[in-house]
């Protein structure tokens, strides 16, 4: 029972040695270089779009969403109506 009890202690040992957390990742844009015969590269490491849009800018590319990124959703700003009488 010691024996059983030692290994499974072991084991949850190493599992949680060997495990990393999960990373956020707070950009939102990624760009992506374009290159001959399929070449290229992605930079994900724009908060804005407009920032993007100047580092390829000269040098080609396209700015994207970025598919991993974890930060807070961005959502419409809610604008009251005006009502009007007739």
């Amino acid at each position: 029972m010691r024996k059983v009890f030692a290994g499974m202690l072991m084991a949850a040992a190493l599992t949680a040695m060997t495990t990393t957390a999960g990373k956020a990742d707070p950009y939102r844009w990624c760009a992506v270089y374009g290159g001959r015969d399929g070449g290229g590269g992605t930079n994900c490491g724009f908060v804005t779009l407009e920032q993007c849009r100047a580092t390829i800018s000269g040098i080609g590319g396209l700015c994207q969403h970025n598919p991993f990124y974890t930060g807070p959703d961005e959502k419409p700003a809610w604008r009251a109506r005006k009502r009007t009488r007739d």
